[in-house]
């Protein structure tokens, strides 16, 4: 297996979170519709996690995301890549391929995510908001991953190149 092949499990999990993602939006929708007073109690549900139980997980999936990203992000300096989302707009081969290894990279935070969602409402609000617990790995996984690949992307490509300098 080499760096560019995930493995059959990383593949399977991935498919899992796209197929879970597509459940808890479907879900989301018949169940409580989209009206003023669901946009209200989501943007107000969202805010009211920061305090109270498991707020450590405010901690733990960004971290895992850095964990995530680092080796990708070291991967993309030493090939040359251009930054995560900067990817050549027109090579669309290159894109999907971009999309495909952020989509691997990030499968097990973002069922990290969910499922300490499920147990944050569970806890809290004994009902379940499949949109909202999607919505938290989003923000506490997927985008800080993206944020720190190009972190990491940049200081490794900064290190490479005073490395090859000599300096």
């Amino acid at each position: 297996m080499t760096a560019k092949t995930p493995s059959m499990l990383a593949r399977a999990m991935t498919w899992v979170v796209v197929a879970l993602t597509a459940i808890l939006l479907a879900l989301g929708i018949s169940w409580y519709g989209w009206s003023t007073e669901v946009h209200n109690r989501f943007w107000s549900d969202i805010f009211g996690r920061i305090g109270g139980p498991m707020t450590f997980r405010f901690f733990l999936q960004p971290t895992m995301a850095l964990l995530a990203a680092l080796p990708d992000g070291i991967r993309d300096a030493r090939q040359g890549h251009s930054a995560f989302f900067w990817t050549n707009s027109g090579d669309v081969t290159q894109q999907r391929g971009r999309l495909r290894q952020g989509l691997v990279s990030t499968a097990r935070v973002v069922l990290l995510g969910i499922s300490m969602d499920v147990i944050y409402q569970h806890r809290v609000f004994e009902k379940f908001y499949p949109v909202e617990a999607l919505m938290m790995a989003v923000l506490l996984a997927v985008i800080p991953y993206f944020v720190f690949r190009w972190i990491v992307e940049r200081i490794a490509g900064w290190w490479l190149a005073r490395r090859r300098a000599g300096i």
